[in-house]
């Protein structure tokens, strides 16, 4: 007697996508992966690899491909518009000491490795899931230039990691607005192509003021990373003009002062850029019997929490070992998962809309006073260590092994 090989669709080639096609093709299913776009994405942006992900991308071995772009040397300045700077706490200095790396760098890794054994289909996306007892009936389109055809197909899993946005959320579980929780807050992302005068090309800097801020990511081998914040009441006037424009409103009416400017200009100039409002996902449950999101189809844990790539990949890295527990019952390994990583998932919500948020944004004077005076002790070694100590408590849950199990 033969048994058959399961299927599994996961949509979304990011790195969610990538990990769960991974760990799938491992436990001896037959993944197949259809990302909307035409082929594989850019770099991206900066990202911040804590212990969870860590210790996932070690078990998976893909670890040493991901790297490291920290630079050693490196020193971050909390800077104010007249130019005025101190030494401050750099991304990297966090409790935790997270990787700074780029999604590229981690999507890269994992490309190489699936790749090979792995079905890709671009230019695709679902647009009808008919699940039964037996599985998915999936019709998928797919687009080649100005045509476009569909068919459908069986599959025994489907996996939704297609981001914030998920279509696969959309058609299994309901519209976007049900399930997405604004922060009230815009984020400007691109990778600068000129150094910042005055300062050297591996330090960065921070512009921070009440509800608005500016980071600067530097990195060993590839031009620094740039990030605007900016809070908002009004989410869709902002997208109703250039985002430079929104921009500079944003941290207008002030003069912007050398640094401010010459980031802006940067974000101008840019051949490439992010520039989205920031929301968490809310499910009460994240599958059905066969259908599963996760990644920021599920969590969106915004780049405030510095965890969604580690949770992706601890996700998908999960979800292929309770399967692979559950042979031929996928809607209790799906309960498995769900069960499991719930209480870890609302700890890293709250910790990213409030002590991730205010890290990177202060949203009150009397926070972006705190800061300064915080800023003022990371400034000598005594310092340095007391706030270390202080800050890791709030930092140890991005440490925990979730998918260790």
């Amino acid at each position: 007697m033969t048994t058959r090989t399961p299927r599994a669709l996961i949509v979304g080639m990011g790195i969610g996508g990538l990990a769960t096609a991974m760990r799938l093709h491992e436990i001896g299913w037959e993944p197949v992966i259809v990302e909307r776009a035409p082929d594989r994405r850019p770099a991206g942006y900066f990202i911040g690899l804590f212990e969870t992900g860590r210790a996932t991308a070690q078990r998976m071995g893909v670890l040493d491909a991901i790297g490291n772009r920290a630079d050693m040397t490196s020193v971050t300045y909390d800077i104010e518009r007249d130019g005025r700077r101190r030494p401050g706490m750099g991304y990297g200095d966090l409790p935790g000491g997270p990787r700074l790396i780029l999604r590229g760098d981690i999507e890269a890794a994992l490309y190489d490795t699936v790749a090979p054994v792995t079905e890709i289909r671009y230019g695709t996306t679902p647009v009808a899931l008919d699940e039964h007892p037996g599985g998915v009936n999936v019709t998928l389109r797919t687009t080649t230039g100005d045509d476009a055809s569909e068919n459908t197909e069986r599959f025994d899993l489907v996996v939704g990691a297609d981001g914030l946005r998920s279509t696969v959320r959309r058609l299994a579980f309901g519209p976007h607005e049900q399930f997405m929780r604004p922060l009230n807050h815009i984020i400007a992302a691109t990778v600068m192509k000129d150094p910042i005068p005055g300062f050297r090309p591996q330090d960065g800097v921070v512009l921070a003021e009440p509800g608005r801020s500016v980071w600067t990511f530097p990195f060993t081998d590839h031009q620094p990373g740039l990030l605007f914040n900016y809070r908002t009441t009004d989410e869709d006037a902002q997208f109703r003009r250039p985002p430079i424009d929104s921009l500079r409103a944003a941290f207008g009416p002030e003069p912007t002062g050398p640094v401010l400017e010459h980031l802006l200009q940067q974000f101008e100039q840019a051949d490439d850029y992010l520039f989205d409002s920031v929301h968490q996902v809310e499910m009460n449950t994240w599958h059905t019997d066969r259908i599963v999101v996760l990644g920021d189809a599920a969590w969106c844990l915004t780049l405030y929490s510095g965890m969604g790539a580690s949770t992706a990949m601890a996700g998908a890295d999960l979800l292929g070992t309770l399967l692979q527990r559950n042979p031929g019952n996928i809607p209790r390994a799906l309960r498995e998962w769900d069960q499991k990583l719930r209480p870890f998932m609302d700890i890293q919500q709250k910790s990213g809309r409030t002590q991730g948020l205010t890290m990177f944004v202060p949203q009150t004077p009397r926070e972006k006073a705190m800061r300064t005076v915080m800023q003022k002790m990371l400034s000598r070694p005594a310092g340095k260590k007391v706030m270390s100590a202080l800050m890791a408590k709030g930092f140890k849950e991005k440490s925990i092994d979730i998918a260790a199990v």
